[in-house]
């Protein structure tokens, strides 16, 4: 009988986790990335499998936003307990529901990301009803890398059938641009070694915004040397030249890829430098 009882809540808790994913395409995704998994160690979330953790905030205290998590990694894994999962615990605690997005790596195949980026918000989007959510005030948060994915889906979308434009962005340290300034590690990842000038302009996000760019806060630190500040300063700069509403905080001091780690000197600013950004766009 203690077994028995002792495999049904385990198999209990197996059910409940995998309620909180689901499977961005039903079928095959429309790009191969030409990744084979044959290791069974990997972990869950770079297992070439593009899924959506769904975390919901408590309904006493849902805003009916929602946001959309792009940790980074350099477009070859994803940093995802603290630009992913702590982000979307904080996130909860604002009100907010969040997802984050496990996307799958270009290996040099640059449409995957955006496609499965895109697909996320679609399916955010239709089933905003089920979650709680307003269709029309579903961000996007990008950490690097996953700041050019954020970036990228915000300049580059579908407003035809289900509209695949976040309705704002949260850029944390992000690769923007694939020329001067680019983080060369996440562009050749994407681009591969030698992308041809085309490729470098349409995924340079800065030469990309137009007057429909959704607003968008961008945070980051002055002594980053990954990805250097004039990535974020080609943005902001850009939206502010098309009349898009825009925040951008530059911290002293931090690097690179501090996520939501609460040891960041600057973490509590930052937090509540975003959490009024988000209670303003919402109209609180």
């Amino acid at each position: 009988m203690k077994t028995f009882f002792v495999t049904v809540i385990f198999l209990t808790c197996l059910c409940v986790e995998s309620q909180n994913k689901i499977k961005l395409w039903e079928h095959n995704p429309p790009t191969d990335n030409k990744i084979v998994v044959n290791d069974k160690n990997v972990s869950e979330y770079q297992d070439n499998i593009p899924e959506l953790e769904i975390f919901l905030p408590d309904k006493s205290k849902a805003t009916g936003m929602a946001v959309i998590v792009c940790p980074g990694g350099g477009y070859s894994g994803l940093a995802y307990e603290h630009e992913g999962i702590m982000v979307a615990k904080w996130l909860n605690n604002e009100g907010i529901a969040a997802f984050i997005l496990e996307y799958r790596m270009p290996n040099k195949h640059k449409t995957v990301p955006l496609e499965d980026t895109w697909q996320a918000i679609r399916l955010v989007r239709e089933n905003a009803a089920k979650y709680s959510i307003n269709p029309s005030s579903i961000g996007i948060c990008g950490f690097s890398a996953g700041g050019h994915l954020a970036s990228t889906a915000s300049t580059h979308f579908a407003t035809s059938g289900t509209s695949t434009r976040p309705d704002f962005s949260i850029l944390f340290y992000p690769v923007i641009t694939m020329g001067t300034f680019t983080h060369q590690g996440s562009r050749d990842n994407l681009l591969g070694e030698n992308p041809t000038i085309e490729d470098i302009y349409i995924y340079s996000n800065e030469k990309q915004i137009n007057t429909n760019t959704p607003p968008t806060i961008l945070l980051l630190s002055d002594d980053d040397k990954v990805v250097v500040p004039e990535n974020s300063l080609k943005y902001y700069e850009a939206l502010k030249m098309n009349g898009i509403p825009a925040a951008l905080y530059i911290f002293p001091k931090g690097g690179h890829g501090w996520g939501f780690h609460e040891t960041y000197e600057y973490h509590k600013p930052m937090v509540e430098l975003l959490s009024g950004w988000l209670k303003s766009i919402n109209g609180q």
